[in-house]
């Protein structure tokens, strides 16, 4: 099955699972008619509802959906999608208020029904939640406290919406039906057993041990980590896993770091390279030998593999990590075919893997391009940030035969798919993957 038929699939059940519940209330009897308006304000609210609960289902970390999208895109999917809900849920009661001014008296939350309290419940959660997933940095709300909120908040958005739905009954009403919408809240409550449970026992079965620590340039710590008690697991260059140094799999916050060790090397120890850029990633500079840790991988569709003359790695500070498990293999299996790396960082000092990039330019085909924003005074390099001009003085014609690794800043990162675009490489000779994916 070829990526674009396996694509459309995946596009075709996703639309499967959330328009599906709609055709659901058209079964067997009906309940009696109503006007257009009152009937597309049921219909937003259904929709918004089902959109919800198959969220859970795109967060799980099933490799079957993510690998053909890669992890960033299937999150950022997620977050358009959340906003998309949003607007229908919200368009649901604003509809019908609109229609009949008295059903505003539901707003009051200590004399309303249960079904529309249910309703509020689920709606200024909604609303929390975005708001706290748009503005969290802004709001100085840590990486943590944020995410067991957002799944505090997604539980009652989710529950408190289906029991809207149940209590209010007007399409509900049939056995079918009910059994229906019953299943599909059963099938939400399992993904998020198998999140929650299921896979953090599994992970708990298969503990990795640091073994060293090394202190890198540019304030970052690589973990060289190693399996206890099982054969670990193979990755693809340029893939990433979910890391949780403190505490069990079971605790609900694990974080997202690239692999920079050469796949080769897998089965006998796995490292990650993470910059000091936070709370969490601050604490990792003091982890010592033999603290267990559990990762969750490989994840990832940044990977080597298409046929391609040349591989052209273009990053930007810790963007480094993919870049260098691509080239650490490339060395270890004696691969001669040309990369160009074209590295952007702030000042010399800071480069990552400054001198293994250059050792490294012995063993294989590799040049190396650093760009520098505060190069010292004898600098005779690039400066500046990485541009469209820069990128075409250095890789050669045709540009849409060689395949594009791009990962650092959003910033930088969307100039780059702008120049390559604009020189008619295809979408599929490129790959992004970007630091955040909340």
């Amino acid at each position: 099955m070829n990526i674009f038929t396996r694509n459309t699939l995946w596009v075709l059940f996703y639309l499967f699972f959330t328009a599906g519940p709609l055709f659901v209330l058209l079964i067997g009897p009906l309940p009696p008619s109503r006007d257009f308006w009152t009937e597309f304000s049921a219909a937003a609210g259904y929709a918004g509802l089902a959109i919800l609960g198959l969220q859970v289902g795109l967060t799980a970390r099933f490799r079957a959906v993510t690998s053909p999208w890669g992890e960033d895109t299937i999150y950022h999917f997620h977050k358009q999608m959340s906003f998309i809900a949003l607007v229908l849920i919200i368009a649901h009661p604003v509809i019908l208020f609109i229609l009949r001014p008295e059903r505003l008296a539901l707003l009051n939350f200590i004399e309303a029904p249960w079904r529309a309290r249910f309703a509020a419940i689920s709606t200024y959660s909604l609303i929390a939640l975005m708001v706290m997933a748009m503005w969290r940095v802004k709001l100085k709300i840590s990486y943590e406290v944020w995410h067991y909120t957002h799944i505090i908040l997604a539980v009652l958005v989710i529950g408190a919406g289906l029991l809207h739905t149940v209590a209010w009954g007007f399409y509900l009403d049939a056995p079918l039906k009910r059994a229906l919408w019953t299943g599909l809240a059963i099938l939400w409550c399992c993904l998020l057993i198998y999140t929650r449970i299921v896979r953090p026992f599994l992970m708990l079965r298969k503990p990795y041990q640091v073994i060293a620590t090394r202190h890198e340039r540019g304030g970052s710590t690589t973990l060289v980590m190693q399996p206890v008690g099982h054969a670990g697991f193979p990755f693809v260059p340029g893939q990433f896993g979910w890391l949780n140094v403190w505490g069990s799999p079971f605790k609900l916050t694990s974080h997202p770091f690239s692999f920079s060790s050469s796949a080769e090397m897998a089965k006998e120890t796995i490292e990650m390279t993470i910059q000091d850029a936070g709370d969490y990633t601050r604490k990792i500079r003091n982890v010592t030998a033999g603290k267990r840790v559990y990762i969750d991988g490989p994840y990832g569709a940044f990977t080597v593999g298409n046929p391609a003359d040349m591989h052209v790695l273009i990053a930007g500070g810790i963007g480094i990590t993919p870049m260098m498990s691509i080239i650490r293999t490339f060395a270890d299996l004696g691969d001669k075919r040309p990369i160009i790396l074209i590295y952007g960082n702030k000042n010399w000092d800071g480069i990552t893997f400054r001198e293994e990039l250059e050792a490294l330019s012995d063993r294989i085909n590799l040049q190396v391009i650093h760009v520098l924003e505060q190069p010292p005074k004898d600098w005779t390099g690039e400066t500046g940030i990485i541009s469209s001009e820069l990128i075409q003085r250095y890789i050669p014609a045709p540009y849409e035969q060689h395949e594009y690794f791009i990962c650092g800043p959003n910033r930088m990162m969307d100039e780059i798919e702008k120049t390559l675009a604009a020189l008619q490489v295809p979408l599929a000779k490129y790959h992004s993957e970007r630091y955040h994916f909340v």
